[in-house]
């Protein structure tokens, strides 16, 4: 008995969607690493010029709105109340919105912040009524914060390098300061021009421009399609949420917080102490206020130069370095006789203090997991706040007691002793 061969053929069949693996030039895009930013500037300059839209609005608001209730009649503490709220809301929401960002990327976020600060803008448009700016307030800082954090994630993911990190958040760190200028004078002069109705409005929809920049800047963070069988992704929805602390059981990463504590605590105590400083002086108020302006220039100006000279720069050693000066400043500032002496200490002080952000950014971004990025982005923004808003109270009792030199020394000693775990990030 013959046996027959039967061939059967199997012809290639379409997979169900939801079980079709992603294609390998898909897969392969999701990985492949950045290209250099010489090579494709766009998204950066998109970035830098969305985060000025975005953060202008908002400062141009905790300008007017303070304006608006003063001259409704309200008092100087009730002011203090409207300004605080700018502060704290990002306080409460900051990990919720890194959390948004390290899920969905860039945009999705940056449409929520937008929305937030155009909505405090134009409702502050509608009624300048106390309550309603105190509403105004709490969107548009939590929107600008929530801007903030999704642009520092993404731009960090923007480079392939440590020299690249530091390049991309030395351009990044002028933003905050050009967008400070622009939404205080363009707030100033339409208040005196067409009234504080018109400039609530305008300072609403100053952040819808930042929607049309973004089509130029790539996302980052769209959710992985689910294949059965594979490991859960950390931000799938049925994967376990992991505590945002979990991320400070990283000895580097709590060492980086405190350096990162200790040196915005500088900014704030020189911010305080020198007017202060100056009024005991019998310095005038001009004087006071071009050696803050002398200070904020020095930021910009070493900002501008550490993109060129990145390639030549450590981490480690430009916040060792950048302490400990830090720390010299501070011991011999009250001592300095009279107004350009501290004009000098003033400008090396804005030298050292303007070169950390980028290096404590880029190591942040070194030393914590990709998909978190944006969580711990929200813990360094959750701790800045915190400081801004608690420090001046516990510096105005210590320089009630000690004087205002001695604040000066006390922060040079604490800023010296943390230059020990900047050695160790």
């Amino acid at each position: 008995m013959r046996c027959c061969r039967v061939r059967i053929r199997l012809l290639p069949t379409a997979m169900p969607p939801e079980l079709d693996p992603a294609p390998p030039v898909a897969a392969a895009a999701l990985h492949a690493p950045p290209r250099p930013l010489t090579a494709n500037p766009r998204p950066l300059v998109a970035i830098i010029l969305g985060q000025i839209c975005l953060h202008a609005g908002m400062a141009g608001l905790r300008v007017a709105a303070p304006l608006q209730a003063l001259t409704a009649g309200y008092s100087a503490w009730a002011v203090g109340v409207l300004l605080a709220l700018f502060a704290a809301a990002p306080v409460v929401f900051a990990m919720k919105a890194g959390r948004l960002s390290d899920k969905y990327g860039y945009h999705r976020p940056l449409r929520l912040a937008v929305g937030l600060c155009a909505a405090g803008g134009l409702l502050a448009c509608l009624s300048q009524a106390y309550a309603v700016l105190c509403v105004a307030a709490v969107l548009c800082g939590t929107g600008a914060n929530t801007g903030m954090i999704t642009i520092q994630r993404s731009a960090g993911r923007l480079a392939g390098t440590a020299t690249e990190r530091i390049q991309v958040f030395s351009w990044l760190g002028l933003a905050p300061a050009i967008a400070n200028m622009t939404g205080a004078i363009l707030a100033g002069v339409l208040i005196d021009g067409v009234g504080f109705r018109a400039a609530f409005g305008a300072l609403g929809v100053l952040p819808l421009a930042a929607l049309v920049i973004a089509r130029h800047v790539p996302n980052d963070g769209a959710p992985a399609p689910v294949v059965p069988g594979a490991p859960e992704s950390p931000h799938s929805p049925r994967a376990p949420r992991r505590a945002a602390w979990d991320l400070l059981r990283s000895a580097p990463l709590r060492r980086l917080m405190l350096v990162n504590w200790l040196l915005s605590a500088s900014w704030d105590v020189h911010s305080f102490v020198l007017p202060v400083l100056g009024h005991a002086r019998g310095m005038s108020a001009s004087a006071i206020g071009t050696i803050l302006g002398l200070f904020a220039l020095a930021v910009a100006a070493v900002r501008l130069a550490l993109p060129m000279i990145a390639h030549r720069l450590q981490e480690r050693r430009v916040l060792v370095g950048a302490m400990l000066s830090t720390a010299a400043v501070f011991a011999v500032y009250p001592l300095m006789p009279n107004d350009w002496l501290m004009a000098v200490c003033a400008v090396l002080l804005g030298l050292s203090l303007g070169s950390v952000q980028p290096m404590i950014m880029s190591t942040l971004h070194h030393i914590t997991p990709p998909e978190r990025h944006g969580e711990a982005i929200a813990l360094r923004s959750m701790a800045i706040n915190a400081s801004s808003a608690a420090m001046p109270l516990l510096f105005g009792m210590l320089g009630a007691a000690l004087g205002a030199g001695a604040l000066f020394w006390a922060m040079g000693l604490a800023v010296a002793g943390g230059s020990f775990a900047a050695r160790r990030v």
